[in-house]
């Protein structure tokens, strides 16, 4: 009888069969587990689609300045239907909605109006254990690792790049501190550590005025800057006397010394919003707040140890960036002032290009104000940097309004003011810097490259920027000129007539639910609305004692020139990418139906992520979205450690607030 050809248990072959056998069982279930596509928090299935995001990203500037354009969407966001069956305080119905919202049925209408009007609402915590019993964060330890080096807790992923940074091949122009994002396989899924002894951030106004160095533990600063007393170390925090170089005296006398040069600025009401350039800890805008006026910093990361995230401690508002080879994420026309106190900007070189940046943010008949060794010293190299940047300036046709030195601080001001119209332009003899091309969409401003050239100023009634705004506080309130010749805003009706029912809706929501829910409103400083239309939500926290940081993402309809323009700022984002900002810089985040575009672009379990990273301990998230949207992700906010604070749901709606805790995964050894 034939023997079976059987290999012996003790074989090379039949132990090589076995480990093939494994192989084989344990790729099928991890193919089977990545399909998950929401609930695979790690490898893989986390990465960001980067390369399609990029590629849509041309497609979507098209866009840009042009909200008569039809808005084509495959799916309609109800994020202002409701508004059809608020009601105003007058007891009339809300004049607002979209269009295609008719389709839906009278119970749905009637569910979303209970969401919005936040009936029903107390406050109280639900676990996401009770809805959904099945899931439990008990092994996050093993789902999650903390990021790892020795500037692990300052982690900001898009400038952090360290790889995609030494393939640079030149860094003279500040390559090395603009936005290189990681994609696929080289995005880091990790959430970043606490530092040492972290405290929850003291609050505003003392903030302003002292926090706490174990939550920012980075002393260089206050050794670099000693002797001109921008921040300094006592105890165990550090303190902001509220002066620095060009602020001798003080940051407010300094601020009252720029009035009384130009009495035209009128702070708080003239002039609202302000962009500081290299801002230090920004104690320039902190100070402003004092007079009714908002002021965004930027400065890049690293190149004074942590000033942004100092000057976010503090509840001021602030983003890391430079000015270097690509425009600065802001629409054109928009700031009522440009400053720069000693920001070692070299305006006059490369053609200008960088002052011609300022010249594109600003808008017409705005100021530009200057303090720096070249306005007021008298060494021939200063004098020679003032001669080149006060001709290039000359060339822009910028008016020289000013230039002083105050008697009693010894540091002078010297302020400029764009012009109001063509002109100057046409009228030049030496057509240098030439105007840009009429295709240069102004208002593009994502990966967009800085370009030598001079925007016109915008003429027609339909553009922004064509007159100045209303003073402050009115200007909040009323629609921008322009915004009145749009026929078919975001929701397929005329401008204005959006703006004001966005406005009264989110009055509704502030009144009807989020003021009443049992939030820590103390300790709320530093706000961001990820998703932020007309800016109707930072609109209603206007007398709160909080600022927003609005976000239009690029793939949405641009509306950032109309938040300009009613006194408020904000940025352009793609939230497939990290934000420009240090970890647990925001203390409340806002996502109103943020999740239906952006699910079709890029995995939003990174976006959660990226949330967790920029939210402070006991920091909230408000969620309003479909409700098969939140459930995909309810998996990864209990594998965060998030708690439900309040959630809601009617017909295909929910609201849903969690808080951030303490956790973080066990720092592996």
């Amino acid at each position: 009888m034939a023997r079976s050809k059987r290999f012996p248990a003790h074989s090379p072959r039949f132990v090589i069969g076995i480990l093939v056998a494994f192989f084989v069982v344990a790729v099928w279930i991890f193919r089977g587990r990545s399909g998950l596509v929401e609930q695979d928090v790690v490898g893989s299935g986390a990465a960001l689609r980067q390369s399609d995001a990029r590629e849509e990203i041309g497609d979507e500037n098209d866009k840009i300045g042009g909200m008569d354009e039809k808005v084509e969407r495959k799916e309609q966001e109800n994020q202002l239907a409701q508004n059809d069956e608020d009601e105003n305080e007058d007891g009339e119905k809300s004049s607002s909605g979209v269009a295609k919202e008719e389709e839906r049925s009278s119970k749905e209408s009637e569910d979303n109006k209970a969401l919005d009007d936040g009936k029903e609402i107390d406050g109280d915590s639900q676990s996401l254990q009770e809805e959904k019993t099945s899931s439990s964060p008990g092994d996050s330890d093993s789902v999650w690792k903390l990021c790892a080096g020795n500037a692990a807790q300052d982690y900001i992923p898009c400038l952090d790049n360290e790889e995609a940074i030494k393939m640079l091949p030149s860094r003279h122009h500040y390559e090395h501190r603009e936005r290189h994002c990681p994609v696929h396989e080289d995005l880091v899924s990790c959430l970043v550590p606490l530092p040492k002894n972290y405290k929850r951030p003291l609050p505003w106004p003392q903030s302003r005025e002292e926090i706490w160095f174990d939550n920012v533990p980075h002393p260089g600063l206050v050794t670099y800057k000693k002797d001109q007393s921008w921040v300094k170390k006592t105890g165990n925090r550090l303190t902001f006397p509220g002066t620095g170089t060009q602020f001798i005296l003080g940051a407010d006398h300094y601020i009252d010394y720029i009035q009384n040069t130009l009495p035209d600025i009128e702070w708080g009401k003239h002039t609202r919003v302000v962009l500081d350039v290299g801002c230090g800890v920004a104690s320039f805008g902190g100070y402003l707040f004092r007079k009714d006026v908002l002021t965004v910093s930027f400065a890049p990361k690293d190149e004074h140890e942590a000033q942004v995230q100092l000057a976010l401690e503090r509840g001021i508002p602030a983003i890391s960036a430079v000015m270097g080879t690509q425009r600065l994420v802001f629409p054109a026309n928009v700031f009522d002032m440009v400053h720069c106190a000693r920001c070692r900007v070299p305006w006059h070189e490369d053609g200008g290009k960088l002052l011609l940046e300022v010249n594109r943010v600003l808008r017409p008949g705005g100021y530009f104000v200057w303090s720096a060794p070249p306005v007021y010293r008298t060494q021939p190299d200063q004098v020679q940097i003032w001669k080149n940047t006060s001709s290039l300036a000359a060339s822009m046709c910028w008016n020289n309004l000013a230039k002083t030195t105050d008697a009693a601080s010894a540091v002078g001001v010297a302020i400029f003011q764009k012009p109001t119209n063509n002109l100057c332009y046409e009228r030049r003899r030496a057509k240098l810097p030439p105007l840009c091309e009429e295709e240069d969409k102004r208002d593009a401003a994502w990966y967009i490259p800085m370009k030598s050239c001079i925007h016109k100023v915008p003429v027609t009634e339909q553009e922004h920027g064509t007159s100045w705004p209303e003073d402050w506080p009115q200007r909040l309130l009323t629609p921008p000129t322009w915004l009145t010749r749009v026929s078919k805003g975001l929701y397929g009706k005329a401008g204005d007539e959006e703006f004001k029912s966005d406005t009264q809706h989110w009055k509704n929501v502030m009144q009807n639910s989020y003021l009443k829910m049992n939030f820590d409103w103390k300790n709320i400083r530093n706000v961001l609305d990820m998703k932020a239309a007309y800016g109707g939500f930072a609109a209603a926290l206007a007398s709160q004692p909080v600022w927003v940081m609005n976000v239009v993402p690029i793939y949405e309809p641009d509306t950032l020139p109309a938040i300009f323009d009613r006194g408020l700022f904000g940025i352009y984002h793609d939230w497939c990418e990290s934000f420009s900002t240090y970890p647990r810089t925001y203390d409340l985040i806002h996502a109103d139906h943020l999740l239906t575009r952006l699910t079709k672009r890029c995995n939003t379990t990174n976006t959660l992520v990226e949330m967790d990273r920029i939210l402070r301990p006991e920091s909230y998230v408000i969620f309003r979205d479909k409700v098969e949207n939140l459930e995909k992700l309810k998996p990864v906010m209990e594998s965060l450690h998030w708690k439900v604070h309040t959630t809601h749901t009617k017909g295909l709606e929910e609201l849903l607030v969690l808080q951030k805790q303490w956790w973080r995964p066990q720092a592996q050894a």
